[in-house]
């Protein structure tokens, strides 16, 4: 977005995330030019990590770059819980001022990173295609492995709960890099640490959203594990991700990004398949399968939401 991109020139990521006035700004840029039917705080899943005891920054083209990556019992050993009321101060602060923007209008949904997703940031030192220190960690040192993810499930329950104190409204918890394992290594190295984040949300009846990419095949292990609402992703239909699920489940999905820099009428084609197979069902909340590529018009974004709203009227 134009308005976006004016506020970026002028700061780092990082900056916008920690200026609570920076942050309603940009979460509310979309809502207003897009009429989407709820808020996302803008913020990064990376955040916990620098009070933890990673410190990171955001290179050019790069993105994020771990500045001391944890690879070994004794770096684990180094990490250490926080108040997230103190060290991510800033955000709670956005959630709250946003709550007085956004009241009796449109809801806030407040967000975290999963176990999973940021121990393999910490551990490779950045994204990855394969995650191979992550596996071998996995593998190779199995007691550490469970050290370093239980504790980012006690930060990331934390921080959830101190969101919710602040005002959001739902919560979606992003394993955004989780397809990379088999179901076999989900339930033994993931699963466990996941649920216990979901188990502790469900006190506070706030709407969960568990969220994933390339996770056709873990589908009902990420079921057992918790959310109201599961992900899909554009990889497997939405009338089938929802069968594996049950109809207890919700569902969020599942539009591929890239159809939003297709010609008006293919995009709409898709959106309408999506749709088609969930058959008007009460549960489905129409969005991406992940998240927006730069360079997508937003004049097609506003096209699906209209769409979809006319459709579902």
């Amino acid at each position: 977005m134009a308005e976006y991109q004016v506020l970026r020139n002028k700061h780092t990521l990082l900056e916008l995330c920690r200026a609570p006035e920076l942050a309603v700004e940009i979460t509310l840029q979309p809502v207003r030019a897009l009429g989407v039917d709820a808020a996302i705080l803008f913020s990064d899943l990376l955040l916990p990590l620098a009070p933890l005891g990673v410190p990171f920054h955001f290179s050019t083209g790069e993105g994020p770059v771990i500045e001391k990556p944890v690879r070994s019992r004794a770096d684990i050993d180094g990490l250490h819980r926080f108040e997230p009321r103190e060290a991510l101060a800033p955000v709670l602060e956005a959630i709250r001022l946003l709550r007085r923007e956004l009241e009796g209008k449109t809801p806030l949904i407040g967000f975290a990173g999963a176990p999973f997703t940021l121990a393999s940031y910490a551990i490779e030192g950045g994204h990855s295609s394969h995650f191979a220190r992550t596996k071998a960690l996995m593998y190779g040192e199995a007691a550490s492995w469970h050290r370093l993810a239980a504790l980012l499930a006690e930060v990331v329950l934390d921080y959830l709960r101190a969101q919710v104190d602040a005002g959001a409204q739902a919560l979606q918890v992003f394993d955004s890099w989780v397809g990379a394992l088999n179901e076999s290594d989900y339930r033994e190295f993931v699963l466990p640490h996941t649920k216990h984040i979901f188990d502790g949300l469900a006190a506070l009846q706030v709407p969960s959203i568990h969220f994933g990419t390339g996770t056709g095949h873990l589908l009902v292990a990420q079921s057992e594990a918790g959310g109201d609402v599961i992900g899909l992703d554009w990889r497997i239909p939405l009338d089938e991700g929802w069968r594996l699920l049950g109809p207890e489940r919700a569902v969020q999905g599942n539009l591929d990004p890239t159809l939003l820099l297709a010609p008006r009428e293919r995009l709409l084609d898709g959106v309408d398949k999506i749709l088609t197979q969930a058959a008007g069902r009460a549960g489905h909340v129409f969005n991406l399968g992940h998240g927006i590529l730069p360079g997508t018009p937003v004049e097609n974004v506003k096209a699906v939401v209209d769409h979809v709203h006319a459709r579902s009227a």
